[in-house]
């Protein structure tokens, strides 16, 4: 293997290169990885667009990322050895009131942190679109080597999409809707099917309607019904368990509230939407009804190993949410596909 790492990094709106540097030296308990496929989720490609200008540059970002372990330090867990397949979870310390209860996403030191120190040759970010990196034992999650690496890189979405799902109680034969067949408007609709729910998805654009039902859900093409009208008519009026908001705009929480059953509905608000999305609602309607409003976002530890079951089980087929892989050499190309709308996951080849 090479003594150096080769990676993408944005530089500035709309310009994704590919840098090289020095492959930092790993510590006893971490790792050497190397990485075979990092795809582009919507934070990074939100950034490449010019929205979120709040992240510094150079940002090698990139966490949808997996590989298989080529060294590893000497007091490494022993169920990591050189050769397994792996993907990255989100990072954490350990150590802070809220990772010693679990909520490893809301990690204090993490929220300090993160994309705020730069590394010692002055770039940002987690270094998921390159060929090589180091990795703490803590956040690598072993992976089926019978999935692809574009597969496996589904495991960060999935974890967060699995700590949206438990919050949001799901059990077996209840009804639940997701607004919005996107990538995660999908992977909610998989998962929460996993979970025994009879899944309806709403939808605008025919692309991913043709998705989603190829994929054997049923789906309301919202642009040419009412899609509450449509819900309250497939359950005789009553309206669904649970609806979960997988787009980021306000006619979809305004949807969602007219959605669920009169008594004890419950909603998930997965998404986030820039600009930001309103929710109009007289708190006696919350009070009366009794429905819970649920946000989500991140994913704790626990929720990685969930998600790593459902992959490596194949409970859930993520492979219809691969639209294209794309070789690292060719990033710019694979940002601008990225973020075309209504294409799914672009997958970065990394090797």
């Amino acid at each position: 293997m090479s003594d150096e790492m080769k990676f993408a990094v944005l530089t500035k709106v709309k310009n994704a290169e590919v840098h090289t540097r020095a492959l930092p030296n790993f510590g006893e308990y971490e790792l050497v990885i190397q990485q075979q496929a990092c795809n582009i989720c919507t934070t990074d490609y939100g950034q490449w667009l010019g929205l979120r200008e709040h992240q510094p540059y150079p940002m090698a970002g990139g966490h949808e990322v997996s590989g298989v372990i080529v060294k590893r330090g000497q007091k490494v867990r022993e169920d990591l050895q050189i050769g397994d397949y792996v993907a990255v979870t989100h990072s954490f310390c350990g150590r802070c009131e809220q990772c010693l209860l679990g909520f490893t996403s809301d990690c204090e030191q993490k929220k300090k942190t993160m994309n705020k120190i730069p590394s010692s040759d002055g770039y940002y970010g987690n270094f998921g679109f390159s060929n090589y990196s180091v990795r703490d034992e803590k956040f690598l999650v072993k992976m089926n080597p019978n999935l692809s690496a574009s597969e496996a890189g589904f495991l960060e979405p999935a974890a967060t999409v699995v700590k949206g799902i438990r919050k949001l109680r799901v059990t077996p034969m209840e009804k639940v809707v997701v607004i919005g067949a996107g990538t995660m408007g999908l992977l909610n609709a998989l998962i929460a099917q996993a979970y025994g729910a009879q899944v309806i998805i709403t939808e605008i654009m025919q692309k991913k309607i043709a998705i989603a039902r190829s994929m054997g859900f049923e789906v309301i093409d919202a642009s040419k019904n009412n899609p509450v009208k449509s819900i309250k008519e497939l359950t005789n009026g009553k309206g669904v368990d649970a609806v979960i908001v997988a787009v980021g705009v306000t006619i979809a929480n305004q949807q969602a509230l007219e959605m669920v059953k009169q008594f004890e509905g419950r909603i998930s608000f997965f998404a986030a939407g820039y600009p930001n999305p309103k929710l109009e609602i007289d708190s006696n309607i919350i009070h009366y009804r009794k429905i819970e409003l649920i946000g989500t976002y991140g994913a704790d530890i626990a929720d990685f190993y969930h998600a790593g079951r459902l992959l490596n089980e194949r409970i859930i087929n993520i492979s219809p949410l691969i639209e294209e892989k794309v070789p690292l050499d060719n990033i710019q190309k694979a940002f601008e596909k990225a973020s075309t709308l209504g294409n799914y996951r672009i997958s970065v080849l990394l090797t």
